[in-house]
């Protein structure tokens, strides 16, 4: 079955389904949402809000709708509530060793884990729109058109602010090697 036809089945009352949903897109979330946090027990619970927020407005669903962009909407809101209730407790700098520590493939060399770090760092260094577009397009592969219509925009200006945040990204990068 397609994503579409199992969000209709759980739409319909058959919640069996969204066990099938979670296997399909629980990692993918979890990737967006510990990139856009920083902090992986913060995304294991927010991906797990997405999926409970997912059953809970599961009528809010349209069967035109493509069910990706459906479901990193849901995933947009959660951390963006999450963000609004934390923001006055997060401290100026992010734990980016902690992240890092966890993402990192532990069988790395040496000098991809010093490359690793200073591409989360450079992600961290971004506003938090750019570094949406670059998890979005770059690390969950949404294509620029699903990112578009999930962001209530233009593809051409999506293609605009992702060739803007990538330069943003490479500055901040090359700005860390000289350090």
């Amino acid at each position: 079955m397609t994503d579409e036809q199992l969000m209709e089945a759980v739409k319909n009352g058959d919640l069996q389904q969204a066990s099938l949903l979670f296997d399909r897109y629980h990692k993918r979330l979890f990737n967006f949402l510990a990139r856009m946090t920083f902090d992986r027990d913060a995304a294991e619970d927010l991906t797990q809000n997405v999926f409970l927020r997912m059953i809970r407005y599961r009528s809010s669903y349209r069967e035109n709708q493509k069910f990706q962009s459906w479901i990193f909407q849901v995933a947009r809101n959660v951390f963006s509530d999450h963000y609004q209730a934390t923001r006055h407790e997060q401290s100026a700098s992010m734990d980016i060793e902690k992240l890092t520590d966890h993402l990192a493939d532990e069988n790395a060399g040496r000098l991809e884990e010093e490359q690793e770090r200073k591409l989360i760092r450079s992600m961290a260094m971004l506003n938090d729109e750019q570094r949406e577009l670059l998890v979005l397009t770059r690390f969950t592969h949404l294509k620029y058109e699903e990112v578009a219509a999930l962001l209530n925009t233009s593809v051409a200006n999506i293609k605009v602010k992702v060739h803007r945040a990538i330069g943003k990204l490479r500055e901040n990068y090359f700005e860390l090697e000289k350090t």
